[in-house]
Order: C-alpha cells, then structure tokens, then sequence
C-alpha cells in the first residue's frame, strides 16, 4: 500500500487521504497511518505545487548549471555537493553521469544574480574545474504536466 500512496501523491500532492483511501478501496485512517509513517521516516520529504513561477519575482531567472569539479579524496563529490547545498540561490542539485558532475538548477530575481553567483560563489569553490550556465527562456512542461495548452484551432483544414 507504501507504494500505491505514493504514486498517488507523486501525481497529486493535494489529494485527501479520504480520496486516496476511495481509490485504494481501504479506510482513511489506514492511509493517513501509513503517510504520517512515510513523513515520519523522511520518505515524504515535503509537498510541491507546480505553478507558473513567472510571476514570482525573486524566481524570474532560472538557469541550469553544468558543474565539473575535483572530487575529494574523503568525500568524493559529497562534500562540495554539501557546500553547494547550502547557498539560497540553488534550487536543486543533482550528482550525473556524463560530461560533468554536478547539475545545479540556480533562481535569482534578474539574470545579473545568477551570474553574479556564478561568478563569485561557484566558480571559486574549492574543487570546482568549470561551469556551463544554461539560462531557462520557457517552461512546457514540469513533473510529467504540460504547463500550457495549446490552442484549440477550430477552423477546418482545406485539401486541394
């Protein structure tokens, strides 16, 4: 049932325990057991609305960032993953395979403040090689939903 709750949840966070209950074919109360169970052991770390982030000023620039670095010999890309963490400025990080190995998704209210925490923040950490900054123009789709729908044309197509 572990597993069916949080499928559910992944697609809905806001879904009642009464829904999911419904859908389960078990009770409510056996679901928010299992859920507070879930949060409890920081398997539901937390919930995310998926929103239209341009009119949130303090999140008008979005970028991703291509990180290579210097792995330490203790702690691999842990602790520079770690450091990394920590600054307000990142959203998300990620370890990855490929031509680099760190991806950081970067928010700041105009384009100068990410590049400012490019270029002051990240590029002089320690272990830190080179940076690739890829600035998000527009966002389809997030979290498998498709953010804006296309137009519907209702006109008839003419074939010659």
């Amino acid at each position: 049932m572990k597993q069916e709750i949080l499928r559910i949840l992944t697609e809905d966070a806001h879904i009642s325990a009464a829904r999911i209950a419904e859908r389960l074919d078990t009770t409510e109360k056996k679901v928010e057991k299992v859920i507070k169970q879930l949060e409890k052991d920081n398997v539901i770390i937390g919930y995310k609305a998926i929103i239209d982030e341009s009119i949130l000023p303090e999140n008008a620039v979005k970028a991703i960032i291509e990180v290579k670095v210097r792995p330490e010999r203790e702690g691999g890309f842990d602790k520079l993953a770690k450091r990394l963490s920590k600054f307000p400025e990142v959203s998300s990080l990620y370890l990855m395979s490929g031509g680099y190995d760190l991806q950081v998704v970067v928010k700041g209210e105009n384009l100068q403040d990410v590049a400012s925490f490019v270029s002051s923040k990240l590029s002089t950490m320690d272990g830190v090689i080179s940076t690739a900054t890829h600035f998000l123009l527009k966002k389809y789709k997030e979290s498998g939903k498709i953010l804006h729908e296309e137009e519907v044309n209702e006109r008839l197509k003419i074939t010659p």
